[in-house]
């Protein structure tokens, strides 16, 4: 089983070869969660993922006759881009298969690094089945994106860094998908500081480690904005490991993690994806467990789609009334729009949209029922913008 002597090894190895991330206090996080909040920037990493840490721990390992044949990993996100940059960089041959559906973007991003992507079958264990296939008929090395010692011990340099930085460290607080990070980070982190708290997230459509250790049957459902972490089948090396150190795992749902995001960008101006915001969603979620504790989140990888991104924060303005849609009723006649674009504008709120609604209403005939998006300083200042409204005559509700 991975311990603190192989995670200090890996370390050993990485060094100089991926960076030494920063793992700062956020005042302002801190100030909102009762807690002290120490975030891990390991999406500054060259690919943006603590990924690059096991893979290149597993390259640098390889035998000479490995190294002649080269790599082969299935992955459609993060562990792709760094075997691909790792193996480029050491000067090895890497075949990364990825699903039909991965995203373009991510697609050449791998290409980008030399490898030579594969497009095969619709899911990702389709994709394993393909990559374990070549593996064995070209006599490449197959690098597993989690459930492999050495990729687990070059994943627990993390938390290495993380006590280092900050010793006083008493809760990490770690985002599972196949259990590597966690897994090698829980290991390391009892190893150094045995009575350190370290907690898992999941996101509740795929709990599948969180049934495993708690033998519970939360049901997995759809898609999810945190892909990093939708894995179907926890390893069985990690699992050992979480089952040993982890001190407890918890699930968050889709709007925790767009929450996360958001939070993310607006108060410590970084860019996560929705893996990498899991662990702030789990502390904001429940903010009692953590209540007077110095806690360490890691912010696991920054690939997220710009379309993806720019719909969570449309999404999470409308959450804190920073962008609200108003329903206004008035008399379908000249003049009344200029009137309503007055008030909003003494509000001090801007219009993002109007829409005039005619045919679709049950107002009487001669009325018009206006649609209005606008931009706003938040919940407070939307009540005083309806008020506002209804003070110059007009019916005004919020939709």
């Amino acid at each position: 089983m991975t311990g603190l002597p192989e995670i200090r090894a890996a370390a050993a190895r990485l060094q100089g070869q991926v960076l030494t991330t920063p793992c700062v206090e956020s005042r302002t996080l801190s100030q909102m969660a009762g807690c002290q909040v120490f975030l891990k920037f390991e999406n500054l990493q060259f690919t943006a993922s603590f990924k690059e840490r096991g893979a290149c721990n597993k390259l640098v390992q390889l035998s000479n006759d490995e190294k002649k044949h080269g790599v082969i990993a299935m992955s459609a996100g993060n562990h792709a881009q760094g075997v691909a940059y790792h193996a480029q960089r050491l000067g090895l041959r890497a075949v990364i298969v990825m699903p039909r559906f991965t995203p373009m973007v991510k697609v050449e991003r791998t290409r980008k690094f030399g490898a030579e992507v594969v497009l095969h079958g619709d899911t990702l264990e389709e994709s394993r089945v393909h990559a374990m296939e070549l593996a064995e008929r070209e006599h490449l090395t197959l690098v597993h994106p989690y459930d492999d010692a050495a990729i687990i011990a070059g994943q627990g340099t993390v938390a290495l860094e993380m006590l280092e930085a900050v010793p006083q460290l008493d809760t990490l607080i770690v985002a599972v998908g196949g259990g590597g990070l966690i897994g090698g980070m829980a290991a390391a982190a009892k190893g150094l500081k045995p009575g350190i708290r370290v907690i898992g997230v999941q996101t509740l459509r795929f709990p599948h480690m969180y049934n495993a250790i708690k033998h519970a049957h939360v049901p997995p459902g759809g898609p999810t904005i945190a892909e990093g972490i939708a894995v179907g089948v926890p390893g069985t090396l990690t699992q050992k490991l979480v089952e040993r150190y982890v001190d407890d795992l918890v699930l968050v749902d889709e709007g925790d993690i767009e929450q996360a995001i958001v939070m993310l960008l607006d108060y410590e101006k970084t860019l996560v994806e929705g893996a990498g915001a899991a662990p702030l969603a789990a502390l904001m979620k429940d903010p009692a467990a953590y209540a007077g504790r110095k806690v360490g989140l890691v912010l696991g990888g920054g690939n997220i789609d710009p379309m993806l991104l720019a719909a969570i924060i449309q999404r999470g303005m409308v959450r804190a009334g920073r962008l609200a849609r108003l329903k206004v009723c008035a008399r379908d006649v000249p003049g009344s729009l200029a009137k309503i674009t007055g008030v909003v504008s003494e509000a001090g709120a801007n219009i993002d949209e109007v829409h005039h609604q005619r045919a679709f209403t049950l107002l009487a005939a001669q009325n018009v029922e206006i649609e209005i998006v606008v931009q706003t300083r938040g919940r407070e200042h939307v009540q005083s913008l309806l008020e506002a409204l209804r003070a110059a005559g007009f019916q005004a509700e919020e939709e």
